[in-house]
């Protein structure tokens, strides 16, 4: 087991005995995890419309993955040593080189040939929709030579609405795991920020079409209308012709919120 950042000992512990457990409170229905590689490095992208998305998503795979997180977490003692232990890399978003040191350890994640994820609208979706992703996961796809699997989860709002406490019991959720979105095909779209933004688009786009949720162009978040915006195009794909809606982009600040809430 690793003894760098992310998920070790710890995770592979909780997950062999958790799933079970989880299994017998949660009906979940999971699709596409013959997808996932058996091994060396991916980086998985969910929706995000619930706190659980990522402990049912840890409890489905069958090998550790390492997830960023808040750096608030790391300020109640519930969460201090728990969610570290479980995984998650915190990430101060006020951005800067705090929330680049945390990228650079989710970089020695992927190095060291694990699975690493990050929720691409960086925040729950309180209203249900789908919102424009950061591109951090393309940056590191891209980076390390790596495959984002976009993951479209459903049903978990119902679990645990963005304000419960505590989740509902005996209820039904789904996750999917869509096809491989490879870094080769934008290496050479110009630009390395359009080439970013353009692979991001076309992971919003499959989560799209895994979860069915109404696509909003724009960032979540309450400055996302003051951020500004470029261009990018979702690269052909081999195994079917798909087209993303002409999508926008934002550089700044992109550091600073890729952590869900």
């Amino acid at each position: 087991m690793s003894s760098g950042p992310g998920a070790g000992a710890t995770q592979d512990k909780v997950r062999k005995f958790g799933g079970p457990v989880a299994s017998r409170l949660w009906n979940v229905k999971l699709s596409g995890f013959e997808r996932l590689p058996t091994d060396g490095p991916a980086i998985l992208c969910p929706n995000h419309v619930s706190f659980i998305d990522s402990a049912f998503l840890l409890l489905s795979v069958s090998r550790n993955i390492s997830f960023v997180g808040k750096a608030e977490y790391m300020d109640s003692w519930k969460t201090k040593y728990l969610f570290p232990a479980m995984g998650m890399i915190p990430i101060d978003r006020t951005g800067g080189n705090k929330s680049t040191a945390a990228l650079d350890a989710a970089a020695e994640v992927l190095e060291r040939g694990e699975l690493f994820g990050i929720f691409p609208e960086g925040t729950r979706s309180r209203s249900g929709d789908l919102y424009k992703g950061r591109t951090g996961a393309a940056r590191l796809a891209m980076k390390i030579g790596c495959p984002i699997f976009p993951v479209g989860i459903v049903g978990t709002a119902q679990i645990q609405p963005p304000d419960a406490v505590v989740p509902k019991f005996f209820a039904s959720c789904e996750i999917k795991i869509g096809r491989a979105i490879k870094p080769e095909r934008y290496r050479d779209r110009g630009a390395e920020h359009i080439a970013w933004r353009s692979m991001t688009d076309e992971v919003m786009y499959e989560i799209r079409e895994l979860t069915g949720q109404n696509y909003v162009n724009r960032y979540a978040g309450e400055k996302a209308e003051t951020e500004p915006t470029i261009e990018g195009q979702v690269g052909t794909v081999t195994d079917a012709e798909h087209r993303s809606q002409p999508d926008a982009g934002a550089l700044e600040r992109e550091l600073a919120v890729v952590a869900g809430n």
